[in-house]
């Protein structure tokens, strides 16, 4: 049985999109373009810079494409590369931003300073991870994906399972030992 362009692994995928591939490329690009600008904005950059970085990490990604031995560590590369480009945007910001007064008048004293310290290991880490989530999410089948999302979701206001089950059209007692079953097979995805 064929494996969907959402299950291939990134090997697979580098492989394709060196022989050309534009359908892979579009996966790739798809695959690892929120966890690039999770980077960018978490650092503190907005939209824009962030797009800058993303157009950035990836154009050096097409420049590098023929010469990557291990795609396994295709998503550390994208990593470390958005990272890097986060910090000189960074830094270039900081050379042509002017300190704006965080409240108006002639004798305002603080200023909207941005924060220049590097990104935290751990908040990399974060991103990382849920980009793995993101990723199991999307090999998940439909069912569980959609319980799962309305279970879990990223507001943090779980819906209650009533309401769960009348959009699913299942029944309330289903619902727990389903969402069991779907968090074990995430997990195997994930792990």
């Amino acid at each position: 049985m064929p494996m969907s362009a959402g299950a291939e692994d990134d090997e697979l995928l580098v492989q394709r999109c060196q022989r050309g591939d534009a359908a892979a490329w579009t996966v790739l690009v798809e695959r690892y373009q929120r966890l690039v600008y999770a980077v960018a904005c978490r650092a503190g950059l907005d939209e824009h810079a962030a797009a800058d970085v993303f157009q950035t990490v990836f154009s050096r990604l097409v420049e590098h494409l023929t010469r990557i031995r291990q795609a396994d560590r295709l998503q550390a590369w994208i990593v470390t590369t958005a990272k890097r480009e986060t910090l000189a945007q960074l830094r270039r910001l900081k050379r042509t931003t002017s300190l704006t007064p965080l409240s108006e008048g002639d004798d305002a004293e603080e200023f909207d300073v941005a924060d220049d310290s590097p990104i935290a290991e751990a908040a990399l880490e974060e991103l990382q991870q849920l980009h793995l989530l993101r990723q199991g999410l999307e090999r998940l089948d439909a069912r569980c994906r959609d319980l799962l999302l309305l279970v879990f979701r990223e507001d943090g206001d779980a819906l209650p399972y009533d309401e769960v089950a009348r959009r699913l059209g299942m029944p309330v007692g289903s619902i727990g030992p389903t969402r069991s079953r779907c968090l074990g097979k995430l997990r195997s995805l994930v792990g």
